[in-house]
């Protein structure tokens, strides 16, 4: 595997990830920006090579951070993050397939915040080459869903606890209702490349237990006509601020 070493959040964060496939960037940096400030115990699952628990960990020096990861060769990768970003201490990579029978069983109910970018498509409506197939798709074969993703995640949820996500904006539908019964308070932000252009992202918070009404924030917009962040969104890739879901 060909490895890059990469730069984040103004520099502050070291990567090494795969030079091809599926690679750390926007979604990754938008998800770890919405972490909820007084989490002390988080999760990232489907962590490949750590970008999302490791630049939690880096906006909260308190916190401690797993990071679940089916494959081994991303394991490793992550591991390798860890060591270099001096986040040893506080963060750990454990190999799951956090879908299989009994995974996450020591877990139960042990994180304030669960963060997920999950595969986005189901792997029997597109062709996907071999390193990209893990990252972009769930086998319904192999018994995945969003439905049972979001499942697996509420589960290692401590009661009241947080699920930050991040997905396609066209799938809103789906994933409310695998949040459905689960997951309540929920908080939208859709994500869009310019203004005036249709959403491409949903970053969604939901409450473990919780009743409470669903909410949509403002929409994040991520470029100016000429193609440069606009100050909101360089501000999050620098990590100088946070996102909120204030209605």
């Amino acid at each position: 595997m060909q490895i890059t070493e990469d730069r984040l959040l103004g520099g502050r964060l070291r990567l090494f990830q795969p030079a091809r496939g599926h690679r750390a960037g926007t979604d990754g940096v938008l998800l770890a920006a919405a972490v909820p400030p007084d989490a002390r115990r988080m999760a990232d699952l489907g962590a490949s090579s750590g970008l999302v628990g490791l630049a939690a960990a880096l906006a909260l020096p308190e916190a401690r951070v797993t990071l679940f990861e089916r494959e081994t060769d991303l394991v490793a990768l992550s591991r390798r993050n860890i060591e270099a970003n001096g986040l040893a201490a506080r963060v750990e990579a454990v190999e799951e397939n956090i879908l299989s029978r009994g995974a996450l069983a020591d877990f139960r109910e042990a994180f304030d915040a669960v963060l997920t970018n999950p595969p986005f498509f189901a792997a029997h409506r597109m062709r996907l080459s071999p390193t990209k197939a893990g990252a972009h798709a769930l086998d319904a074969n192999d018994g995945a869903s969003l439905e049972a993703w979001i499942r697996r995640a509420a589960s290692i949820l401590k009661p009241r606890g947080q699920l930050l996500m991040i997905h396609r904006a066209d799938s809103v539908e789906a994933v409310l209702a695998a949040m459905r019964g689960r997951l309540g308070s929920l908080r939208l932000r859709f994500i869009h490349p310019r203004a005036g252009e249709d959403a491409i992202r949903l970053l969604v918070q939901g409450v473990k237990g919780s009743r409470g009404p669903l909410a949509i924030g403002s929409p994040l917009v991520l470029h100016e006509a000429d193609g440069r962040f606009t100050a909101e969104a360089q501000a999050i890739h620098e990590g100088r601020a946070r996102i909120t879901f204030s209605p």
